[in-house]
């Protein structure tokens, strides 16, 4: 994976089709969409931000994220759907490790629409992007122990259990143990091939 190439490309993320999604940058027209799902507190419960209470936090969030997109330091997308434009939630690179060619994921979606398989199709589409246009050889994703949901979505994806890591990320001011899961460049082109 190339630092510089990555930057390009996020400064202008490139849109991707899902069956049923768009994944495209997020925009100042999501406002309402991200606040809807912001501002619940069972939505941020296994997230590292805490809730938006009120929408203006909405929008210097969305602010920050245009100002990150024009530097090539923002590496989500916004999740439209096709039947009702609706954005529904985000999902994309947390982080990159360019010494070992790896990246993380992450995924939110707004509640009202769970149980749907969508945060699956983002991540295996963000996945694919990995792989297939970035170079990347390993990508990984965390969720925290009592996140079943999340686990579920990761296990879809191909990815395997590796390691419990005790105290490594900050929630509420203080460290909370994570899980991690990953799938290597391999075992992803051998799934597709199945598929």
């Amino acid at each position: 994976m190339d630092k510089n190439v990555i930057k390009q490309i996020f400064r202008s993320p490139p849109v991707r089709y899902t069956e049923r999604m768009i994944l495209r940058p997020i925009a100042i027209r999501d406002l309402d969409d991200i606040y809807e799902y912001s501002c619940d507190g069972e939505v941020t419960k296994y997230l590292t931000w805490e809730p938006h209470t009120e929408k203006r936090m909405t929008k210097k969030h969305i602010k920050n994220v245009l100002d990150a997109y024009e530097n090539g330091r923002f590496y989500d997308w916004a999740l439209e759907l096709k039947s009702s434009g609706k954005m529904i939630g985000t999902c994309g690179f947390t982080s990159f490790s360019y010494v070992d060619d790896s990246c993380e994921i992450g995924y939110v979606i707004n509640p009202r629409y769970h149980g749907y398989a969508l945060a699956t199709e983002a991540a295996l589409c963000v996945i694919g992007f990995a792989f297939e246009t970035l170079g990347a050889k390993r990508v990984f994703a965390r969720c925290m122990p009592q996140n079943t949901a999340s686990r579920r979505v990761m296990e879809k994806c191909g990815m395997t259990f590796v390691r419990e890591e005790k105290n490594t990320v900050i929630k509420q001011n203080r460290y909370v143990t994570v899980f991690r899961f990953a799938i290597e460049r391999e075992k992803y082109y051998l799934i597709k091939q199945l598929t």
